[in-house]
Order: C-alpha cells, then structure tokens, then sequence
C-alpha cells in the first residue's frame, strides 16, 4: 500500500472516509466526530498544506494521517517531555471501516513517524479521544507516552494526550 500527499483532487474521496469513520465511531458509541468535524475547510486546509497523507485504492481513500506543527492551544499546559525541541502534530488519523484490522492504521502511524523524523521533528504529540480504546491502545502500543488530559467542546470524554520523543 501506498502512502502519499493527498492532493485537492482527492478531496471527495477523502470527506467520504470521515464521514464514513464518523458513522462508524458514533454507531459503536464513540462520539469523537461529528458533522462539523472533521469539516470540508479543515481537510481542504490539510490537503493545500500538502499536510494530509493517504492510501488511495483506485481513487478511493481507506486510511488517511495529518502531520504538522498546529497544536491546540490546550496543549501549552500539558508536561511535555520535549520542550526545548521541535515537535510535530499528528491529526485526524482514520481507518475506512471496511479496512479495520489489518494493520493500516499502524502503517500510517509509522509513516507520519518517518516523516518527522525526516523533516528534522524531535516529537511527535497527538490527542486521542479516551471513549475510543482501539485508538488509545494504538498509540500506546507504539511507544507513545501519556501526558494529561484536554477537553474539547461538546464531547462528553477527554482527549488523553501523547507524545513520543524521536
């Protein structure tokens, strides 16, 4: 499977896998997203960065991954290992239901990890969702360390926030 920078011309495709992953979490009880996020603007913004990697199958998008330096200005609290470095952000990871469990999410986990490691990243910080214990299991399972705890607006959990020094 490949794994590259999306571009504008997938931005259908890719809408379709979060609402499709959307659909997906809420109806298993997970109600990290909704229809106001991830929105169009947001992944449009991820795809005209050039921020926005996927696994395309003849134009249809099963798994994408963001990486960039935008943090949510509830991170500035948290105990970060890495403060004098240069961390990089991973959003918005999601797995077409129909391609859960065969190891695509783990893929672009270390993808999005070379990739920073590439561009000269020291960390990587995310935030999960602590009602989706697949994701959570995830991140820890691949080193990631937990570091507090944020909360967003209209979301009945907290996020657990990670970090893994490179």
């Amino acid at each position: 499977m490949n794994i590259e920078i999306a571009s504008i011309n997938s931005l259908k495709s890719i809408k379709s896998l979060y609402v499709t992953v959307t659909k997906h979490l809420r109806n298993n009880g997970v109600n990290q997203w909704d229809r106001f996020y991830p929105s169009e603007f947001v992944i449009g913004k991820d795809l005209k960065g050039g921020h926005l990697h996927a696994i395309l199958n003849d134009g249809f998008c099963i798994g994408a991954v963001v990486l960039n330096e935008d943090q949510s200005f509830k991170y500035a609290g948290l105990p970060w290992s890495d403060k004098e470095g240069r961390p990089a952000v991973i959003h918005r990871l999601a797995v077409h239901p129909d391609s859960q469990g065969k190891g695509i999410g783990k893929q672009l986990l270390l993808h999005a990890e070379a990739l920073a490691t590439s561009q000269g990243y020291t960390s990587i910080r995310l935030d999960a969702y602590t009602a989706n214990p697949a994701a959570i299991t995830m991140y820890e399972r691949a080193g990631y360390n937990p570091v507090g705890q944020i909360r967003f607006p209209f979301r009945k959990h907290p996020y657990q926030c990670f970090e893994k020094i490179l």
